[in-house]
């Protein structure tokens, strides 16, 4: 039997009840915080990746071919240069700061594992055109309030907050040469996936002197020194006033892989350790200029893809029980000389605005039918046999309670959108 490609995956409908039910939920918070919704290509040229999202995703996870035209193509593996481009292409005509969501399919060829995959679903919500920290802790306070929602606590999950420019400043001091910097933000970015001894070997083989290396160490295990920066502290003190202080930390260890980033980077973990980086994010203030903008056009945001969270649910205990099921009702059909009745009957439901199923086969008993109804989870069944077509009325049976009444057409249709 032929199965998906690996890292890819078919969506049965209780997988969609999944997917409407998180993009209902994204949807819901990113405009409570006055965001608008965008969409852009799935296709990009790899050119505008390449130089701005980092070596690995351009050259090892990008799905990438050559068009008839020789030009190299790629699946977006994000979309914040797609974003920025945008930006860019119409920057005259916007109304700045920009606030922007998407939800949509991102593709990456990585190792699948638990929560990643090849292809997946991915929230991006963006704020372009300011250069402040109550931009980028608002940014977060939107993460903090998903988690809300999602009923997770900050004894579950923690967002964990850096500032790049803060990080590339004390290394300076220690005497860390301005070439080295990138090199060594790119192993620090490793911390999280190899022990101590073998983080420390990375460290020391880049700086050459085992002092620094210490002083190096000792920078990243500092959980206090960003009270010496008033653009974290005053970020701290924005989600604190919100109520999400519980959910942030400052860790002088999270970087980020993307070489756009500029400022501040955060990225969310869950408390046990189950999982890599849940999602991640940062301020990137060059970028538009890096695609071809005429001026500066700061930004930042963050992206979070649906398998993590799904897994995530369901670790802790708080995946949704979620309905399958659209048909608020089935029509049944009495008899093959019923079936126009039946038809007629389906027609005023769904102008009456309800879901409304007919049952397929009026050749079917209708004990057959009514099973099919309770296996489906449809809540309400309609009946018109003859006794009913010459009275002008109709059966509604409740499948919850099992109990039914006779009703006039118009008035089951009350009733249904009532219920």
């Amino acid at each position: 039997m032929l199965q998906p490609l690996k890292g890819f995956r078919d969506f049965y409908p209780e997988d969609m009840a999944f997917q409407r039910w998180f993009y209902n939920l994204i949807k819901e918070i990113s405009e409570s915080f006055g965001y608008q919704e965008y969409e852009g290509p799935m296709v990009e040229p790899l050119d505008l990746y390449a130089a701005k999202s980092g070596e690995e995703l351009v050259k090892k996870q990008a799905f990438t071919w050559k068009d008839v035209s020789d030009r190299t193509l790629a699946l977006r593996p994000e979309i914040t240069p797609t974003l920025a481009r945008m930006i860019t292409q119409k920057e005259g005509s916007l109304t700045f700061p920009v606030k922007w969501f998407t939800y949509g399919r991102r593709f990456r060829y990585e190792q699948p594992q638990k929560g990643r995959g090849r292809e997946f679903f991915q929230w991006d919500i963006d704020v372009l055109g300011s250069d402040s920290p109550e931009s980028d802790a608002e940014i977060i306070a939107i993460a903090g309030t998903f988690y809300q929602k999602l009923g997770l606590t900050p004894a579950e999950v923690k967002i964990k907050i850096n500032d790049r420019k803060f990080l590339q400043d004390k290394l300076t001091e220690i005497g860390i040469a301005q070439e080295k910097i990138t090199p060594l933000f790119r192993i620090i970015d490793k911390k999280s996936k190899v022990d101590e001894k073998a983080f420390r070997e990375m460290v020391n083989t880049e700086t050459g002197n085992a002092d620094i290396t210490d002083k190096v160490i000792d920078i990243l295990n500092d959980k206090e020194s960003y009270k010496t920066s008033d653009w974290l502290t005053k970020m701290f003190n924005i989600l604190e006033a919100m109520n999400l202080r519980d959910y942030v930390e400052f860790d002088p260890a999270i970087v980020r892989g993307l070489d756009y980033y500029t400022r501040t980077v955060f990225e969310s973990w869950d408390v046990k350790g189950d999982f890599r980086a849940i999602w991640g994010g940062g301020r990137y203030d060059n970028l538009t200029e890096d695609i071809g903008s005429n001026q500066k056009i700061p930004g930042v945001g963050f992206a979070l893809g649906d398998m993590v969270i799904s897994e995530l649910l369901k670790t802790n205990g708080k995946f949704p029980t979620l309905k399958t099921n659209t048909s608020s009702v089935l029509v049944t059909i009495f008899s093959p000389e019923l079936q126009n009745d039946a038809l007629k009957l389906s027609l005023k439901l769904r102008l009456g605005g309800i879901n409304t199923e007919l049952y397929s086969d009026p050749t079917s008993k209708l004990d057959k039918q009514l099973k099919y109804a309770d296996k489906k989870g449809i809540p309400w069944v309609v009946i018109i046999g003859p006794d009913e077509k010459e009275k002008g009325i109709v059966v509604l049976k409740n499948m919850k309670t099992n109990s039914q009444e006779t009703l006039t057409p118009e008035e089951a249709v009350a009733k249904i959108k009532t219920a």
